[in-house]
């Protein structure tokens, strides 16, 4: 399976953003061993696919209805119309802010519709205790029936901001759980992650890909992240020959 490095640039970015988008752009031309992709807020995303045609653009959260009087929400097929391929879903962002496992069924189910692919973000708040019953929960909660193929990010939620990086044995326990789930999803690592982890992360985590936050904003530091995991592909495809 190809690796899935996503940037998530949350409430950052205007216009003045498009030259690293398309830093950004230039570089996955010259990693094609990963699938790159930004979610940027909803004002950037017509811009960007302009911008940047060869890159996956997303959003970062809809709208479970097609359309009405939602003031203020974006809707599935609107950013579809603006350019988006791809959104993420129940973010711990929007988990605190009052999204619940039902509704982010629900946003799910609207965008499928749509024809967007889905990151469904999953991840337990504090640490230690019952993780794993903790994000398999979530996880069958958030999940409408008959859900088609889609990705889904663990993040604890304990270390995002935090600087803190879990081990990967621990990232792989999770990992094997989600896996048992939802067997042909891509399973990505969202949470203070670096150049320095990347690979580590990927290649012990049993992860498909990385979720990045902060280090996304800036196309150097994104850029080494897919490059670390460039690389690690890129060699245990030379070492399976």
């Amino acid at each position: 399976m190809t690796p899935y490095v996503v940037g998530n640039w949350k409430m950052h970015g205007q216009g003045a953003s498009l030259p690293t988008i398309s830093a950004i752009a230039d570089a996955a031309a010259e990693t094609p061993h990963v699938d790159i992709a930004l979610c940027l807020p909803a004002t950037l995303i017509h811009r960007a696919a302009a911008a940047a045609p060869t890159l996956a653009i997303g959003g970062q959260d809809c709208h479970a209805e097609t359309e009405g009087a939602h003031t203020g929400a974006v809707s599935a097929a609107m950013l579809r119309d603006a350019g988006a391929s791809l959104v993420i879903l129940g973010h711990s962002e929007c988990r605190a802010a009052g999204d619940t496992d039902a509704q982010i069924a629900r946003k799910i189910t609207a965008a499928q519709a749509a024809g967007l692919d889905v990151i469904l973000c999953v991840g337990e708040t504090d640490r230690g205790g019952d993780t794993t019953d903790v994000v398999v929960a979530q996880l069958r909660a958030s999940l409408p029936p008959g859900a088609g193929s889609l990705t889904i990010a663990y993040e604890p939620v304990w270390a995002i901001g935090q600087g803190i990086t879990p081990a990967p044995r621990d990232v792989a326990t999770i990992a094997a759980a989600v896996r048992r789930e939802a067997s042909d999803a891509r399973i990505l690592y969202g949470g203070s992650i670096t150049a320095d982890t990347a690979a580590a992360m990927v290649d012990h985590g049993n992860v498909d890909g990385l979720l990045v936050g902060k280090a996304s904003l800036s196309a150097d530091s994104f850029t080494a992240i897919v490059e670390a995991v460039n690389d690690l592909q890129r060699i245990g495809m030379t070492s399976s020959r």
